[in-house]
C-alpha cells in the first residue's frame, strides 16, 4: 500500500459549446479544466483523483506533493491527511488529493468506496442542476425537456442585479412545471466573483424577500443567498423564513468551519463538496455532525466527472441516500456530460432521472487512455529516486541523504505502528468509517422538503 509513484497533468476537455456559469458573470468558459493526480502503490495499484483548475495555476505542486507523500500508506488515512494539512500551511487546499487514496484502498479491497462507508448497492435520485442564468421562457423550455427525459426535481439559478428579474424567472417557470415538479433555487452568493463583469450582492432583506417569495411558490429549499461567511446573516435568515436554505459547498475548512454554522444554525441543508471541504474522510465528519444536529446533507457535485464520483461515494453512503436528492451537473449545449467527464471511459449517466451506484471497486470509474493523451500535458512525475536525484542537485548529496535517512525513520516507524495495529485486528481505516445510518435525525423544518 505504500506510494511509490505520483503523477500530475493540467487537463482541459473543450466544450462542444460555450458555458456561461451564473457564478462567474461575463465569462464564456470554452473548456472544463482540472489538475489530475495518479498515485500508483509498490504493488501496481492505481489511485485517482481530480482538482478544479482555472488555468495551470498548480504548475509547482509536483515538487511539494512528491517528498511529502512518496513513501506513505494509502491506507494510512491519518497520515495522510496530516500530510495534507501540512502542504495547506503554505496556501495549497489539497484535500481532493486524499480521495485518491481512497480509490486505492476500495481498490486493493475489492469494494466500492461507499461499502468502506457502510453503505449498500442501489440507486440514487437526482435532481438536474442548471448552471446558467436564464429568463423564464428559456428556462421553462430548459425545464420541459429536462422532465421529458425522466427528471422529477431540477435547480434553477438567479443572479441578476434586478430583484424583478430573478422573480420573473420562478414565477414563469413554476407556472409552467406545475406543482408536481420538484424544484430549487442558487443564488450563487456564497463566494461572489466579479473578475470579468460586476456581480450582484445580496443582503438578508433581499434574500428574506426572495425566500418568502419562492416558499409561496412552492419551491423547496434556496441555496447561497448570502456570503459564506456571513454566519450571522444565515443564521438571522434561517429564523425568518419558511424556505430551507442550503450551502457550504466550499468551505476549505471542513469540520471546524462548518461546525461553527451548525452551532449558529446557519442551514437546513449542508451541501460540502469532499473536492473542497477536506477530502472523504473530513467530508464524512461533517455528514456525521450535521446528522447529530438534526440537518441535512447532499453535496455540491459541480466539478468534473471525478469530483462528481468522488460526492457520489459519499452520498451514497449518508443517512440521506433514500429520501434526498443528489445534484447532477447538466447545462446544455456548453456542459454536457460527454464533457464534464471528458476523461472518463463511461461518463456518468442518468436513467430517468436515476443513477445506480457503481459495482466497481474504489471511486467507480477508469480513466480512457486516449482522452488523457488527447487533453492531458503531464506536468510532475515523482518516484523516490526522482525526488532524490531532486534533492542532490537542490542541496547537495550530504544534506540530502541526511533529510532523506531522517524521512526514512519516520516512515518506518509510523509502518511499523500500523502493522502492529493491524496484526491486533485494528483497521487503520476504522476511525474514518464509522456508518452514520443509526444516528438520531431530528430535522429542523424539512418535512416538506424531498
Amino acid at each position: 500500500m505504500r506510494i511509490s509513484d505520483i503523477t500530475l497533468w493540467h487537463v482541459s476537455v473543450p466544450l462542444r459549446a460555450p458555458f456561461y456559469p451564473a457564478w462567474i458573470p461575463g465569462l464564456a468558459q470554452t473548456e472544463n479544466r482540472f489538475t489530475l493526480v495518479r498515485l500508483v502503490t509498490a504493488s501496481g495499484v492505481e489511485g485517482w483523483s481530480a482538482g478544479p483548475a482555472m488555468e495551470r495555476e498548480r504548475q509547482g505542486l509536483g515538487a511539494l506533493l512528491g517528498p511529502y507523500m512518496l513513501g506513505e500508506r494509502a491506507d494510512d488515512i491519518a497520515s495522510v491527511r496530516q500530510r495534507l494539512r501540512e502542504m495547506s500551511y503554505l496556501g495549497w487546499h489539497l484535500g481532493w488529493l486524499e480521495a485518491a487514496c481512497w480509490d486505492i484502498v476500495g481498490k486493493a479491497r475489492g469494494v466500492p468506496v461507499y461499502r468502506l462507508l457502510g453503505g449498500t448497492p442501489g440507486r440514487v435520485q437526482l435532481y438536474a442542476s442548471t448552471g446558467d442564468v436564464r429568463d423564464g421562457k428559456q428556462r421553462v423550455v430548459e425545464l420541459e425537456k429536462r422532465r421529458a427525459e425522466g427528471f422529477a426535481a431540477a435547480k434553477l439559478r438567479v443572479h441578476a442585479f434586478e430583484e424583478a428579474d430573478d422573480l420573473e424567472q420562478i414565477e414563469t417557470a413554476r407556472a409552467a412545471m406545475g406543482p408536481e415538479f420538484t424544484m430549487g433555487i442558487d443564488a450563487n452568493q456564497g463566494w461572489r466573483v466579479a473578475v470579468v463583469a460586476d456581480a450582484p450582492l445580496w443582503n438578508v432583506e433581499r434574500a428574506r424577500r426572495f425566500a418568502d417569495r419562492a416558499f409561496e411558490l412552492g419551491y423547496k429549499w434556496l441555496e447561497e443567498p448570502l456570503a459564506n461567511d456571513d454566519y450571522p446573516g444565515m443564521s438571522e435568515l434561517r429564523a425568518s423564513t419558511r424556505m430551507a436554505i442550503a450551502g457550504a459547498e466550499l468551505n476549505h475548512h471542513g469540520l471546524p468551519e462548518i461546525g461553527g454554522m451548525l452551532q449558529q444554525r446557519c442551514l437546513d441543508v449542508y451541501q460540502p463538496d469532499a473536492v473542497f471541504a477536506g477530502g472523504i474522510s473530513e467530508t464524512w465528519k461533517i455528514v456525521a455532525a450535521v446528522a447529530k444536529a438534526g440537518a441535512r446533507y447532499t453535496p455540491h457535485t459541480w466539478t468534473n466527472g471525478i469530483g462528481f464520483a468522488i460526492n457520489l461515494q459519499v452520498f451514497a453512503a449518508s443517512p440521506w441516500r433514500a429520501d434526498t436528492l443528489l445534484e447532477y451537473p447538466l447545462s446544455e449545449p456548453g456542459w454536457v456530460p460527454e464533457q464534464r467527464d471528458g476523461l472518463l471511459t463511461q461518463p456518468w449517466l442518468h436513467q430517468q432521472g436515476w443513477l445506480d451506484l457503481p459495482t466497481a471497486p474504489g471511486l467507480g470509474f477508469s480513466i480512457d487512455p486516449e482522452q488523457l493523451r488527447r487533453h492531458g500535458h503531464c506536468f510532475y512525475r515523482g518516484t523516490k529516486l526522482r525526488v532524490a536525484v531532486r534533492a542532490v542537485l537542490d542541496k547537495g548529496i550530504k544534506t540530502a541523504k541526511a533529510l532523506g535517512a531522517v524521512r526514512d525513520a519516520r516512515l518506518a516507524a509510523r509502518h511499523a505502528q500500523l502493522d502492529s495495529q493491524t496484526a491486533a485486528g485494528v483497521d487503520p481505516l476504522a476511525e474514518f468509517v464509522q456508518p452514520v445510518q443509526a444516528l438520531p435525525r431530528s430535522d429542523w423544518k424539512l418535512a416538506d422538503l424531498p
